[in-house]
């Protein structure tokens, strides 16, 4: 057991687990339970049990449910201060410095038939793929920089950009794409790219051998959530505490790297359903010696929801509450279990829906088991996200 509290007036250590878009809806299939309700989760329910639940409005009014909001909004960051776009976080990921009047836009490699969005991620494309088509439209694009990242999610920066609105491809998955694409100032500009993609990744040889082996091509890039690099006071700074992230997202690491958080990188960690659920909790323990705080991010059930799988979904949320059994046995400190927003199977893409979260080693109440419906039970009530680490913070 790591102990954490020897000194009288120590500041207590804290572990938060995040699995992204864990929070679901009943559905009939599960005897109209959640797949929270339904999984397995003795670990998650432990924590609740013994522990203090609530709601957590993640997703301020008017904005969109993306986890670029909902994580800077659990972080303690209120989006409607410090909110400016997903691109910028993720350049910052990347070590993509902007310059003033940049603006940076994520960018992902997309399935395009017939107009319509038929995947978002270009079949979960490889990085070295996505590094081949990048290299080939940087050549064709020279008012423009592009940067490869990890899979289908990529960066593209317009310089001296006025900024755009477009919709998430993730939402838009089955529908056409006409009324979706990019409005506004640099609408233009950002649909010439898209279009110069088309005509380089038609005949491109990684597409070519992608469908030889059955796979989605990359047929397009498909640019949303543009800004500039936000504003914001540093995690130290807002909490007088240390903090550490644990992600394999690079939208995560943006946000710890503008808030001056320590980035923990763990050994497959992957992002999908096959990332290393038992790594990430090892390494936050280790870290837990010298940060005050860990946040642990876990990818894989938002995936699960996106691609509409129930069986995956609550593949991933079990597997996630295995790996907690380690937390409970070695650490003492506050441990806070939450997802940061709901992706409904029904839907495939993010809601606004309030979270469950539950806090252990800040008192318990009368909730039984980790889930939507307990949670409106706890005695923590509804709570605004930024609102939630100064409450594990409170000594």
């Amino acid at each position: 057991m790591m102990h954490l509290e020897e000194e009288e007036g120590m500041k207590r250590k804290c572990l938060l687990i995040l699995g992204d878009g864990m929070a679901d809806e009943p559905i009939e299939a599960l005897g109209k339970m959640s797949p929270l309700e339904y999984a397995s989760t003795p670990n998650m329910d432990t924590i609740a049990r013994n522990g203090r639940m609530g709601l957590l409005e993640t997703v301020p009014p008017g904005f969109e449910p993306g986890s670029d909001v909902a994580n800077l909004s659990v972080l303690g960051y209120d989006p409607a201060l410090y909110y400016t776009g997903r691109g910028p976080l993720e350049a910052a990921s990347m070590g993509v410095d902007l310059a003033e009047d940049d603006i940076a836009y994520r960018c992902n490699l997309v399935t395009i038939r017939d107009g319509v969005m038929e995947d978002f991620s270009a079949g979960h494309i490889s990085s070295e793929e996505g590094m081949e088509l990048f290299s080939s439209l940087q050549e064709a694009l020279t008012d423009v920089s592009l940067y490869p990242g990890i899979s289908y999610r990529n960066l593209l920066v317009l310089h001296h950009g006025k900024g755009s609105s477009s919709t998430p491809p993730h939402d838009i998955v089955g529908q056409p794409i006409r009324s979706y694409l990019p409005k506004g100032a640099d609408a233009d500009i950002l649909c010439h790219c898209m279009e110069v993609s088309a005509e380089v990744f038609a005949d491109h040889p990684v597409n070519l051998k992608r469908i030889e082996k059955g796979q989605f091509p990359a047929t397009s890039i498909w640019p949303w959530s543009g800004g500039q690099t936000p504003k914001i006071p540093s995690f130290e700074e807002q909490y007088g505490r240390s903090g550490g992230m644990i992600s394999a997202v690079d939208l995560l690491f943006g946000i710890a790297r503008i808030a001056g958080m320590e980035v923990i990188k763990v050994p497959g960690a992957t992002g999908y359903l096959d990332t290393n659920y038992e790594g990430k909790i090892r390494y936050a323990l280790d870290a837990l010696k010298w940060l005050d705080f860990v946040y642990v991010h876990v990818e894989a059930p938002d995936e699960a929801g996106h691609l509409g799988s129930l069986e995956e979904k609550v593949r991933a949320i079990e597997r996630l509450d295995e790996v907690l059994g380690i937390a409970l046995a070695e650490f003492d400190g506050i441990i806070a279990v939450l997802p940061d927003h709901p992706t409904p199977l029904r839907i495939k893409t993010h809601t606004s829906d309030p979270v469950p979260f539950a806090v252990l080693g800040k008192g318990h109440d009368d909730c039984g088991s980790y889930s939507e419906r307990e949670a409106e039970k706890g005695s923590y009530g509804l709570i605004r996200g930024p609102e939630l680490l100064p409450l594990l913070f409170t000594e």
